[in-house]
């Protein structure tokens, strides 16, 4: 096929499908060679910057006019994106990242093995003999670590040439920035416990350091001595921020790393690889299931497939394959991998810590973003639209479809949302959101009644456009209040259908109430209902957001409190340990999760709210469930 036969690339279709989580992009040309790779703090919005209406230069303008595909890596941090992008330019040399192409290092923190070390910052080589920290993501950090250790231990930072010709202390012991033991002015027993806590920092293992500043910090505010406070205060936020372990880098010579996605009967597996010390970066695998609803068996079968067509092409598997859940017959295709004649084993592991779990949890985010990618596809989007069209019908596939959702906890801030889809997806500056009032809190069918009157009395008012299929989330008592709405207005043309939870409130076990009375239940491969599920599914989100706003400027406090398990005291304990919700904000799940009283799944929901990113507990039922 010739380049003048491809569709062209569609970029505000795809910044559509991103979150603003921060990762790393990368713009992919017809031949599949890497056309760039660059890094964003918030994925949407530094992608959406190439595909605006502003002038590109010529470089970036030719750039863009070979892009055919574009890939993105989420991360934790904007850390791990800017590492993980060094590590992709490196390893993919992108024709187009020209001004990145070079052999700068990213630079660490030395600690040398002499009689009296020093810390000081290098880069390049490790020629110097002793202990290297890091690597770090930037220049910044490293002074900044310096600066932390010098303030706090007290080390010396000079040169050797320096240190032996001292004869009375420099500036940096008169400023408190070093202990003179140039001229013998600290024991070296004491020289030695200043090294060996600034190792403990440098290493992670700040608990002790930390409470110490924290009592400090609380005595210092005791005495009103609020400047010292916000000193130490700073101090704590910077060693929270230093110690953050970066999850991207490379420092797994052979391994693989596989996760696996699953929405109704899509998949998504997710490979995550690492060779000879480079992070390869992410690819998406999207399996047919062919009726398998087990994402076990679907990961297996991809583990077996994919690895045993490798080896029948002359390629070895590599020595580790991580894997986010055990498998069925798992010893079996080890052994399988593993019958290469060079006697090298190969691991299928499932239960892992420490650094390959950071690989794993990172995986699973983005195994989860490129199945919600996929499925909001064009392609995919107009299989289901089409296959709605002959459930409910219709004499032409829904060219609008709308659906309202309510939402409140225990009748408080009640929030109906409307969202929009088209035959290309959701069209998200038509949403409206209708703030609920004069109603009994809690009465579902009178707030459906409200939200479904007011949107369709301006539609008659103004004589807009009216959607083709109005999806209601619930049962027969919020389709009928829906229907009463539309009756009272004339208006007609609408096809109404509800869409009600199953008894376990699993997911594929909905039942739409078609417009004849019929109840139906397609089940989870239908295309028709996935289609439905996501309508649904994001007008569940947008009510939700819309009610938690709604909430939070009522309550006019903290963001925290709007999260399940945040009560005063682990407040204050996130605010103390990251000194203010800035700090809280910028932390990764893992740093989240070290603060006294906070768990993992606690933690990623407090990463989610505060990110405005679905929280990992949305698909389960509220307290107060809301048809």
């Amino acid at each position: 096929m010739s380049d003048a036969s491809l569709p062209a690339f569609d970029g505000k279709a795809f910044v559509r499908q991103l979150s603003t989580a921060p990762g790393v992009y990368r713009m992919i040309a017809a031949d599949e060679s890497v056309l760039y790779v660059g890094k964003a703090g918030a994925l949407k919005k530094r992608v959406a910057s190439y595909f605006n209406a502003s002038p590109k230069s010529p470089r970036i303008a030719s750039m863009l006019s070979q892009v055919a595909r574009m890939e993105v890596t989420v991360t934790r941090t904007e850390a791990e994106a800017l590492i993980l992008e060094n590590q992709l330019i490196k390893s993919l040399r992108p024709r187009y990242n020209v001004l990145l192409r070079d052999d700068k290092s990213y630079p660490y923190v030395l600690m040398t093995q002499e009689v009296w070390p020093r810390i000081a910052m290098h880069r390049g080589a490790r020629s110097v003999l002793g202990r290297y920290f890091g690597p770090y993501p930037s220049v910044g950090a490293v002074r900044e670590t310096l600066n932390l250790m010098h303030k706090l231990f007290r080390l010396r930072s000079c040169e050797d040439s320096v240190f032996r010709n001292r004869s009375r202390p420099c500036l940096q012991y008169q400023i408190g920035r070093c202990s003179a033991p140039c001229v013998g002015l600290v024991e070296a027993d004491e020289y030695a416990v200043s090294l060996r806590r600034a190792t403990m920092l440098l290493e992670g293992r700040s608990d002790e350091l930390t409470g110490e500043l924290g009592q400090l910090m609380e005595a210092a505010s005791e005495r009103l001595e609020f400047e010292q406070a916000a000193r130490l205060r700073d101090l704590i936020g910077s060693i929270r921020t230093l110690q953050a372990r970066q999850y991207v880098d490379g420092r797994a010579a052979d391994l693989d790393v596989l996760a696996v996605a699953m929405q109704g009967a899509a998949a998504c597996v997710l490979l995550l690889a690492f060779r000879d010390g480079r992070n390869l970066g992410t690819r998406a695998f999207f399996p047919r299931t062919n009726g398998s609803d087990s994402a076990e068996e679907v990961l297996a079968a991809f583990v077996s497939q994919y690895y045993g067509e490798q080896q029948s092409g002359g390629q070895r598997p590599p020595r580790e394959i991580i894997l986010d859940r055990d498998i069925p017959d798992r010893e079996l295709i080890e052994q399988a991998l593993s019958s290469g004649g060079d006697g090298r084993r190969v691991q299928i592991r499932s239960s892992v810590r420490g650094e390959r779990a950071g690989y794993l949890d990172l995986a699973r985010r983005n195994a989860e973003l490129a199945l919600a990618t996929e499925r909001t596809g064009h392609a995919a989007q107009k299989a289901r639209s089409e296959a709605l069209q002959v459930l409910l019908g219709l004499e032409e596939p829904a060219a609008r479809i709308e659906c309202f959702d309510i939402s409140h906890t225990m009748g408080e801030a009640t929030v109906a949302s409307c969202v929009v889809f088209d035959a290309e997806g959701p069209v998200r500056g038509q949403y409206r959101r209708y703030n609920i009032a004069g109603i009994e809190p809690g009465d579902d069918y009178a707030a459906m009644n409200q939200a479904i009157a007011r949107r369709f009395r301006r539609a008659v008012d103004e004589d807009s456009v009216l959607p083709d299929v109005l999806l209601i989330d619930g049962g027969a008592g919020q389709v009928a209040q829906a229907r009463e709405a539309l009756e009272e207005l004339g208006v007609q043309g609408v096809v109404l259908v509800g869409v009600a939870k199953g008894p376990a409130r699993r997911p594929g076990d909905e039942e739409l109430l078609l417009p004849d009375g019929r109840g139906v239940r397609p089940g989870a491969e239908s295309p028709a209902l996935q289609l439905v599920q996501q309508v649904r599914d994001e007008a569940h989100r947008f009510a939700i957001t819309g009610h938690r706003g709604r909430r939070q400027k009522a309550r006019n406090s903290s963001r925290l409190e709007d999260i399940d398990g945040i009560g005063p005291r682990r407040r204050a304990n996130l605010l103390k340990h990251f000194g203010g919700l800035g700090g809280l904000k910028a932390a990764g799940v893992e740093e989240i999760a070290r603060v006294e009283g906070i768990n993992v799944a606690l933690a990623e929901r407090i990463y989610a709210t505060l990110h405005g990113l679905d929280t990992p507990t949305d698909d389960r039922p509220p307290p107060r469930s809301t048809a």
